[in-house]
């Protein structure tokens, strides 16, 4: 006989909205409509037929996961804007073959600018 364990909702430490969250459609194999998923929350999911239902179901999930993961004795991760943001300084080293490092000197040079700012235009265009 198994027993279920009731688990008495808690306020969570950071509402809803400070949680990132990520909206994806699923296939119609899936059953159509939207994934609802936390990239802080490892396991807090939900779903819906439309956008809206699958976030209203996410804030449910999101309750829920909350109080489980605290009656569990876990703690509840900060949201990702909550952490400290880690200093970048712009720098990064980046091997390359020695013909695309050619090539790329060459049209920076055509182009009249340095390779820094060459390569630096060509990864901001993605």
């Amino acid at each position: 006989m198994s027993t279920i364990k009731t688990v008495p909702k808690v306020a969570p430490p950071h509402p809803f909205e400070a949680y990132a969250h990520l909206l994806s459609p699923l296939s119609a194999e899936d059953g159509g409509g939207y994934l609802i998923t936390f990239p802080d929350l490892p396991g807090c999911m939900s779903d819906g037929e439309t956008m809206e239902e699958a976030i209203t179901n996410g804030r449910d999930a999101f309750a829920s996961w909350v109080s489980a993961r605290i009656d569990a004795g876990q703690e509840v991760p900060d949201p990702s804007a909550a952490r400290p943001v880690q200093s970048y300084s712009g720098k990064f080293i980046v091997r390359v073959p020695r013909s695309l490092h050619a090539r790329l000197a060459q049209t920076a040079s055509a182009e009249g600018v340095s390779l820094n700012q060459y390569v630096a235009g060509l990864l901001a265009r993605g």
